[in-house]
């Protein structure tokens, strides 16, 4: 399991797929969300702006990310 770090209370699912290095652009990570991809604390997420907060988990393509 890999680990970001957000400096503020909250980054949108969207945000992090980016930080995390798993897409290049905005347009390939709201694909990636709307085609059911993307994981979030273990239930495929939708919403490309789902707030995400420290101690939450994302996955995408058989990766897993901490929020920090």
């Amino acid at each position: 399991m890999d680990t970001i770090h957000i400096k503020d209370d909250f980054i949108k699912l969207g945000q992090a797929l980016k930080l995390a290095g798993m897409v290049e652009s905005g347009a390939e990570a709201k694909a990636a969300v709307q085609d059911g991809l993307v994981e979030v604390n273990g239930e495929v997420e939708y919403k490309r702006g789902r707030k995400l907060c420290p101690g939450d988990e994302f996955s995408y393509k058989g990766k897993i990310f901490h929020v920090h």
